[in-house]
């Protein structure tokens, strides 16, 4: 499933060079990956209430272009692989208005219980492991 998350950049989160600081966007990451499991019912408070966590223990981004305060960000958001153990999540982010791509990047996560051991989903909730199959598809 591709999943796109669109976001306006606001000037506190520019830098002295007037461009969006680098360390934002590992945020707009997870404000993409929170929408995409929210838009498939699997809403992160939902998840937690469960008991579950998914932590996130690896992330690559690769710069490719800067934008500015007032550009407006594509996000796509997609699942590459998951196990119930693991997932990785790829994510191409361009510049709405000229198509340019800002970033390529993905973050690899693990599913944890509430003591942050962690754990295969399937076995615990077979609901929410078909929710992230289906995001495979």
């Amino acid at each position: 499933m591709d999943f796109t998350y669109s976001r306006k950049m606001n000037y506190y989160e520019t830098d002295m060079m007037g461009i969006v600081h680098h360390s934002n966007y590992i945020r707009f990451l997870e404000e993409a990956r929170c929408a995409l499991l929210e838009t498939c019912g699997i809403p992160m408070s939902y998840i937690e209430d469960k008991g579950f966590t998914i932590p996130t223990i690896e992330v690559n981004c690769k710069y490719k272009t800067p934008v500015t305060q007032g550009d407006i960000i594509a996000i796509g958001v997609r699942v590459k692989e998951f196990n119930g153990v693991r997932m990785t999540i790829e994510y191409d982010v361009k510049n709405s208005k000229t198509g340019e791509t800002v970033i390529e990047a993905y973050t690899k996560h693990c599913f944890t219980n509430k003591e942050l051991k962690p754990i295969n989903i399937k076995k615990y909730d077979e609901e929410i492991d078909t929710k992230f199959m289906e995001m495979m598809s």
